[in-house]
């Protein structure tokens, strides 16, 4: 497996759980529709400046028309159509169902990639895969007893956003990461907004005070972390694969509010282990150790 790939997946996990932590206290004293956009924005904007500056300032003239339009369909259903569902999918069902919800999109990409992209998997990474669906299911604080239309908008969104990885991978063949990354942030930004001047919710932003202001920066530097080593990780390893060690973002969080609260919940850590268990399988831990050691015995 590409060790750099790997290495900007793992980073792009863990920075995950991170925002996840942070994320959940900006959004409670914010509009989500406002944070979200606030967010892609200015990440949007990072990224345009990082490619005019750093990169080939004519990068965007060399994209193809088919380019252009795979771009626009990321940030149409990775960028804005399926946060719009998941927002209103959690005021309509319980965080930890929907949380759940949201983490089986790895098995949606294995099943598209599998489809689509002809990525194949083996015996340790199906257990693998099993143990992650599990450690997912032991975290929740109670059995889904019901599934309702909050629960079927958090799906929808999760479907979209699998739709969109397997999309990314295949537009990352001739692309390079930061271009993908800055097609969903840009053009995601673009719909979010006209759904915010549709339902005049526009003017809210002019009302944010300075503390949601410095939420808004925090979790927007994170997001650009997000996407920059996402897509670029993305490049060099099999979808399938990166999306299932998204999934280590859940005990980073959980460690992180450990130490914010000095408490710990039971369900959470053994989810945890379980979770860093099936990512063992998953990328062959072994075998990836030996591979490193060796390039470092050659150098």
């Amino acid at each position: 497996m590409n060790k750099k790939g790997l290495f900007l997946v793992l980073t792009t996990a863990i920075i995950s759980g991170f925002s996840i932590f942070v994320s959940k206290y900006g959004v409670s004293v914010i509009n989500p529709y406002i944070f979200t956009f606030l967010k892609n924005v200015s990440v949007a904007l990072i990224l345009s400046a990082l490619i005019l500056v750093f990169k080939n300032r004519k990068i965007f003239l060399k994209l193809t028309p088919k380019q252009w339009l795979l771009l626009l369909i990321i940030g149409l259903i990775g960028g804005s159509i399926p946060f719009l569902l998941f927002f209103k999918g959690l005021t309509l069902t319980t965080a930890a169902q929907g949380s759940f919800i949201q983490k089986t999109m790895f098995v949606y990409i294995i099943i598209l990639a599998g489809l689509f992209l002809k990525e194949k998997i083996n015996k340790n990474f199906l257990i693998g895969v099993l143990l992650l669906l599990f450690g997912s299911f032991v975290a929740l604080k109670a059995l889904p007893i019901s599934f309702g239309l909050g629960d079927l908008l958090i799906l929808l969104a999760t479907i979209l956003w699998a739709i969109e990885n397997v999309i990314s991978k295949y537009a990352l063949k001739n692309l390079e990461g930061i271009t993908v990354a800055w097609g969903r942030m840009f053009f995601g930004s673009i719909f979010i907004l006209i759904f915010l001047s549709i339902t005049h919710q526009v003017n809210i932003i002019s009302t944010l005070n300075y503390h949601q202001v410095g939420w808004i920066v925090a979790t927007s530097l994170l997001l650009f972390g997000y996407v920059a080593t996402w897509y670029s990780g993305l490049k060099y390893i099999p979808v399938s694969i990166a999306s299932s060690i998204l999934l280590l973002g859940s005990p980073v969080t959980t460690l992180l509010s450990l130490v914010a609260t000095g408490k710990i919940n039971l369900k959470e850590l053994i989810s945890g282990i379980i979770i860093l268990a099936g990512l063992v399988l998953i990328i062959d831990l072994k075998n990836f150790l030996k591979q490193i050691k060796q390039s470092y015995v050659r150098n």
